[in-house]
């Protein structure tokens, strides 16, 4: 497997990014060069880091023989990049797996997104796929909040993150305003509870001196030391850590039902316009949304497998899958206005 790992080139154009480390855009890891592979190549843009995704994808290369070559960096970043390419007619990205729903929204307002087939699109729900049928999630993500039950009693536990305001969990909270999957967060809590409720909660975390950490990582780690007492995260972050350490005290705690706080964010994956190679793209998607794929997420990741009939690993919670019924394209739209709502209160990752 070929990958090359990008330097953000867009911080300030659409995401607020977390600094990603690696090389230049020619940076070839492995130095795979030669003849093209008897069943040809992919090319995948990655918003999903090189640890969580490049074991399936060394699998998809093992049983089909397509090559893949990774391009892993920031989903927004990524995004801009297919956008600038596709505006020169220089479309290099074969398939896009973004992080974030907002990314792939972007790209889909844009026109910037093929049609994936019938039948890949039929092996998820509905709901986890795009009405006109340009991206599908294979993975999710539930954001959750993590506590340190040493400092949070059951009791006290929220039923919603508009809970967290209350002046009994002032400088108890940890976010990461920069993480995109907080920021979709966010933009989903605009959708579902509007502009002005939105500013107004974002206001009212500040006032009740909520800390910022750069990613998720750090906020679990954070609350493992007691430094915060919970903190708002994707919920397979506190799962990791658990493998690595059963000692690790910290544990995941759902908001209700339909409550942002409880928001499933999916990992989509989409083909750009003008891709070289469509049908290895489909062939990609098929497989990450196959039993061994979907298995992999779930039992490897501890996220959520979306394709129909698939259940999470037995660590993790089964939720309504109601909840990732979020308008995608409606969140690339509002990337900016919300990058700019979460700033102009005041937070920094």
């Amino acid at each position: 497997m070929r990958h090359r790992s990008i330097v953000p080139a867009f911080l300030s154009l659409i995401l607020v990014t977390a600094a990603c480390g690696g090389g230049g855009d020619d940076d070839v890891a492995g130095g795979a060069s030669g003849a093209e592979p008897e069943n040809g190549t992919v090319t995948i843009y990655s918003g999903r880091t090189e640890n969580l995704i490049s074991p399936i994808l060394e699998e998809f290369t093992a049983e089909t023989g397509v090559e893949v070559e990774v391009r892993y960096g920031q989903s927004a970043d990524l995004a801009l990049l297919i956008e600038e390419e596709a505006a020169a007619g220089e479309t290099r990205a074969d398939v896009f797996l973004s992080q974030s729903p907002g990314s792939i929204g972007l790209l889909e307002a844009s026109g910037r997104l093929t049609p994936l087939p019938e039948d890949v699109l039929a092996l998820v729900p509905e709901n986890v796929r795009d009405s006109d049928g340009r991206w599908v999630g294979f993975s999710g993500r539930q954001r959750v909040m993590v506590y340190n039950p040493e400092l949070v009693t059951e009791a006290e536990l929220p039923a919603s993150v508009f809970d967290l305001t209350d002046p009994a969990w002032k400088g108890r909270i940890g976010i990461a305003p920069s993480n995109g999957s907080f920021q979709d967060f966010v933009t989903t809590m605009r959708a579902t509870e509007g502009d002005e409720a939105t500013a107004l909660w974002l206001d009212a975390m500040v006032a009740n001196e909520v800390v910022s950490y750069a990613n998720n990582n750090a906020i679990v780690a954070a609350v493992a030391r007691g430094e915060v007492d919970a903190g708002l995260v994707n919920h397979y972050y506190n799962h990791q850590f658990l493998i690595e350490d059963p000692s690790h005290p910290a544990r995941n705690h759902q908001m209700v039902s339909g409550d942002p706080g409880a928001t499933l964010i999916t990992t989509g994956a989409a083909i750009p316009q003008g891709a070289a190679n469509p049908e290895a793209a489909a062939e990609l998607i098929a497989f990450l949304l196959s039993e061994s794929g979907q298995r992999y997420f779930a039992d490897q990741t501890f996220e959520y497998p979306l394709a129909t009939g698939m259940a999470p690993s037995g660590e993790v919670p089964p939720i309504d899958f109601a909840d990732a019924d979020i308008d995608v394209a409606g969140l690339g739209g509002g990337l900016t206005a919300t990058r700019d709502m979460i700033t102009g209160a005041g937070l920094e990752g």
